[in-house]
C-alpha cells in the first residue's frame, strides 16, 4: 500500500514539474488546433476538454490495469515504481509531444510526418512499423495471461 501512494505521490509530482518543463521546452502557443481549423465532422472533431482528458488517459493508462496487474503478481509491488517513472519519463512526454507536433503539422498522423521529412519510402516503413507494434501489443494481451 506504500507503493501505491509513493506511486500517486510521483505521479503527481512528476504531472507539475516534468510536465512544466516539457511544456516551456515545446513552447505552446494560442493556434487553433486542427479540430477547429479544419473541422469537417468526420476526422476534425472539436471536443469538450474533458472528452479529449478522458481519451488521453484511456490511451497512456490503457495497459495499466490488465499489463500492470499482471507483472505486479509476478514482481511485487515495486512494479507500481516502474509503471510510474515509465509514464513520467517515456509516455507522458511522447504523447505530448506528438500531439503537439501533430497539431503543428496540420493534424498529420506520425507516418505523414516522417513521410513529410525523409520521403515516402520512410512514411510506408513506419506505416509496416505501427502495424507491427500493434500486433505485438495485441499479442502481449493474449499471451500474457495464459503464461
Amino acid at each position: 500500500m506504500v507503493t501505491f501512494f509513493v506511486a500517486l505521490a510521483l505521479l503527481f509530482t512528476g504531472y507539475h514539474t516534468y510536465g512544466r518543463l516539457a511544456e516551456s521546452l515545446f513552447g505552446p502557443d494560442d493556434r487553433l488546433t486542427p479540430a477547429v481549423s479544419k473541422a469537417d465532422g468526420v476526422d476534425f472533431v472539436e471536443m469538450p476538454t474533458w472528452k479529449v482528458f478522458l481519451i488521453q488517459l484511456l490511451n497512456i493508462a490503457g495497459t495499466g490495469p490488465i499489463f500492470g496487474a499482471l507483472m505486479g503478481a509476478v514482481f511485487g509491488p515495486v512494479v507500481f515504481l516502474w509503471i510510474v517513472f515509465g509514464s513520467i519519463l517515456g509516455g507522458a512526454v511522447h504523447d505530448y509531444m506528438t500531439g503537439m507536433i501533430s497539431c503543428r503539422m496540420g493534424g498529420a498522423s506520425v507516418s505523414e510526418i516522417v513521410g513529410k521529412y525523409l520521403g515516402n519510402t520512410m512514411k510506408q516503413v513506419m506505416r509496416v512499423f505501427s502495424v507491427v507494434l500493434l500486433v505485438l501489443v495485441g499479442t502481449v494481451f493474449v499471451t500474457s495471461p495464459a503464461a
